[in-house]
């Protein structure tokens, strides 16, 4: 990913990521009917930690964002969950749980880490799905079962379409810097790429989701940035067009290019 996504998906997660962090306690006894909170936060991380992301969210209130995705889907979104599943840390503390009536909380003791410079206690939320404990609250709960098996899905695209408005932001800086380091010509994705200027993903369209090309015009001075989602509908809907100045069009064309008088 390229940067550090603000989507609505992303805030949501992120609080739910902040909230509940990865356990390496056992498990729930094999042939206990119903697993109290603590095994629950501990299950769901243990199997994200694995990659087994749909096992994952069915102990959530994201089970409807998984249910009928299929293995295609599924697979257009692993990257995105691979990267949550990095931010988990391997040790962590269930100091204990609280339940009142279909409402719990776990706290656990979160370790240090760049995100939490010292060590911290949080409480995870968990309701009672009639089934047993799932983590998240009613409130978010309601907001995806709304999208259903297009919040992911949806939110991926707007996060791609993020992703490439800043990117077509930041070449605008990284230009200065090639530009004063080149005699003032202009360098083309390969070259801000081989510079350190932008990230090497940029240029790989799969990992992105869109396939981005930077045209130096003859003289050096200037440049055309185009962007077009690498499976419209999939990985993004809008294409970007942008020049030198900093104009920057954006349009849902069906995944085609579009130009700077569009």
């Amino acid at each position: 990913m390229l940067h550090h996504r603000q989507t609505r998906f992303h805030n949501l997660f992120l609080a739910f990521l902040l909230l509940t962090f990865g356990l390496t306690a056992p498990l729930a006894v094999q042939g206990q009917t119903q697993r109290g909170p603590s095994d629950v936060v501990r299950e769901f991380y243990k199997a994200m930690r694995e990659h087994r992301f749909k096992e994952a969210w069915a102990l959530t209130i994201y089970k409807s964002a998984v249910d009928g995705l299929t293995a295609e889907e599924m697979e257009d979104l692993r990257p995105d969950f691979e990267q949550k599943a990095a931010a988990v840390p391997e040790q962590i503390e269930i100091t204990g749980e609280r339940i009142q009536g279909n409402i719990a909380t776990v706290f656990v003791k979160v370790p240090v880490t760049d995100r939490t410079p010292q060590i911290t206690s949080e409480p995870v939320n968990l309701i009672s799905s009639g089934n047993g404990w799932i983590i998240g609250t009613e409130a978010d709960q309601a907001e995806v079962k709304k999208k259903g098996r297009r919040f992911f899905l949806d939110a991926l695209i707007e996060e791609h379409e993020n992703d490439i408005d800043e990117l077509f932001k930041r070449f605008l800086v990284v230009q200065l810097v090639y530009a004063q380091e080149h005699k003032g010509v202009l360098g083309n994705l390969q070259e801000l790429i081989a510079a350190n200027l932008i990230a090497k993903e940029t240029g790989d369209p799969k990992a992105i989701g869109y396939t981005v090309r930077l045209t130096i015009t003859p003289d050096g001075k200037g440049y055309i940035a185009t962007a077009e989602p690498t499976r419209y509908g999939h990985s993004g809907k809008l294409s970007f067009w942008m020049d030198q100045t900093g104009n920057i069009k954006k349009a849902d064309n069906g995944g085609k290019p579009i130009t700077g008088s569009r």
